[in-house]
């Protein structure tokens, strides 16, 4: 009977904490912009100016640190997954959200197989790593396949890859990874 009982708590536990993280990113995501202040430097029109851009320059960026690491950059729109070792397995581009998470060494704090966007977009593969002024910051991917450039009228913290890179995002970056932002 203890065994059952247990396994029922963890369980329901397990499922508290899935309803409480989508709920979570949900409030994060709907936030007015009244509450969330904008990043010094940079206007919310200026944050959602850059497109994605397709670079032959595909080389790790120096000042991404060692070991393994998702490496971002915020200036390039580029993503690295780099396993121990220090050699790229995957480089692709994304395009970016409206609010950008500051240089720095963040953690994968949260992921979601399938959920909706605050663009209302069905989306999958969500790895969470950043929280700027009430924002949550993370890579996802359309279920669609499509990858729209973000409303700049709405503050939005999705990064939006393929499909393909959402897979191998969602493969590599569990909780806990380490998640470089370079400009």
């Amino acid at each position: 009977m203890a065994r059952s009982s247990s396994g029922f708590v963890a369980g329901l536990t397990a499922a508290a904490l899935a309803v409480v993280g989508f709920l979570t990113y949900q409030a994060s995501a709907s936030a007015p912009d009244s509450l969330a202040p904008p990043k010094a430097g940079k206007t919310p029109s200026t944050a959602a100016s850059h497109s994605p851009k397709d670079k032959k320059e595909t080389a790790v960026p120096a000042q991404s640190g060692a070991g393994e690491r998702v490496v971002y950059s915020v200036g390039g729109d580029r993503v690295w997954l780099i396993p121990e070792g220090g050699k790229a397995q995957r480089t692709f581009t994304v395009t970016p959200s409206t609010v950008d998470p500051p240089v720095g060494k963040y953690l994968v704090t949260s992921r979601s197989a399938s959920i909706t966007g605050s663009d209302g977009v069905p989306i999958e593969h969500v790895v969470r790593f950043a929280n700027v002024g009430g924002i949550t910051i993370g890579f996802s991917a359309a279920v669609d396949g499509s990858v729209p450039a973000p409303d700049p009228a709405k503050k939005t913290g999705g990064i939006r890859e393929k499909r393909a890179d959402g897979d191998a995002m969602w493969d590599f970056a569990t909780i806990g990874k380490k998640i470089v932002v370079v400009q």
